[in-house]
């Protein structure tokens, strides 16, 4: 078995290529060809060191591949069976508590940065029909946060309006499965040439946020002066205000990223007087992936890959990735 490792303290140049065996599955456990993976800035954090994990860390907390063998006990699964990983494998369903988010894969326990894995049931679904393995592999955490902040936790209706930001794998999902539900879509980027892709992409007012410092009133505008009804947050403090500010009266804003910043100050006053509902989240469960994995099926709703890179390439995807010229998900073919 080929698999990418990370050494202390991080940092793109201590990964480095490795050998090993994968352990037979038990009881409970299936053994999975790893056939792709895809970068999530979760993952860059692990790769940096900025997230600390044991020397010789296995990254990566997405992964699809194909069945090879299951334990006793396995009745879910069979040999051959296309599967994607689960983020949380260890949260089934229902509210989570401390102990059913620990062992995410490529940080509290190995990834997918390798060819072949074992592990329980639980670490993986079904994957879409149709998908490729590529396509399965961009959905355990950038797919399934933007469909639990819109559906689960929205709850979304048809007619509504949803406001995303910038063109990184959950925002773009976050896009399709609006326009998939019947919504109206207002996206922001920093460049007109992405905004032009995600207006072919279905969205329906563009919002260059560099060229507009107060894209939130902007954005009321466009309603009519009504508000959004949805924010897909993923600036974190350095753009809360101007999703207040996008917000309806009674409006839902998900708070799925700090990519602008982890903490500044918040208007509570703007919350309170507007009865919003700022919601943090983190992935999802596997049940929630599972009715996504439904719900993509239904709708054909098919990811955006900018790029694919080998595995021993991962340095060289990290670098793309963190160059921001990507649009979309940048996948790993193992």
């Amino acid at each position: 078995m080929k698999a990418i490792r990370l050494r202390k303290p991080g940092g793109l140049e201590n990964l480095y290529v490795d050998a090993g065996e994968a352990p037979e599955a038990g009881r409970g456990e299936i053994t999975v060809r790893v056939r792709a993976s895809s970068l999530n800035y979760h993952d860059y954090l692990v790769a940096l060191g900025t997230i600390p994990t044991p020397d010789g860390r296995i990254p990566m907390s997405d992964g699809a591949g194909e069945v090879l063998k299951v334990g006793e006990g396995v009745s879910e699964f069979a040999a051959g069976d296309k599967v994607v990983s689960t983020f949380f494998p260890n949260w089934p369903d229902g509210l989570p508590t401390r102990a059913v988010l620990a062992g995410v894969p490529g940080d509290g326990a190995d990834g997918f940065a390798r060819e072949v894995v074992t592990m329980p049931v639980s670490a993986f679904t079904k994957a879409p029909a149709g998908y490729s393995d590529a396509e399965a592999a961009t959905l355990t955490c950038a797919g399934l946060t933007a469909w639990r902040a819109l559906v689960p936790d929205g709850p979304l209706m048809a007619g509504e309006i949803v406001l995303v930001q910038g063109t990184g794998g959950v925002s773009i999902f976050a896009l399709q499965f609006a326009k998939a539900m019947g919504a109206t879509v207002i996206a922001t980027s920093s460049s007109d040439e992405k905004l032009e892709r995600l207006k072919a992409m279905g969205a329906d007012h563009l919002i260059n946020y560099r060229a507009d410092e107060r894209w939130g009133a902007t954005a009321q505008k466009l309603t009519g002066g009504r508000g959004v009804d949805h924010v897909v947050e993923i600036g974190g403090a350095g753009t809360m205000d101007q999703s207040i500010a996008a917000c309806r009266i009674g409006g839902h804003i998900a708070v799925i990223g700090v990519l602008a910043g982890y903490a500044g100050p918040v208007s509570t006053v703007s919350i309170m007087g507007k009865q919003l509902r700022v919601v943090g989240l983190g992935v999802g469960s596997r049940r929630q992936q599972q009715d996504m994995v439904h719900a993509v099926e239904a709708t054909g709703v098919k990811p955006v890959i900018d790029s694919h890179f080998p595995l021993e390439g991962l340095a060289d995807a990290f670098r793309h990735q963190a160059s921001g010229k990507h649009f979309g998900k940048i996948c790993v073919d193992i």
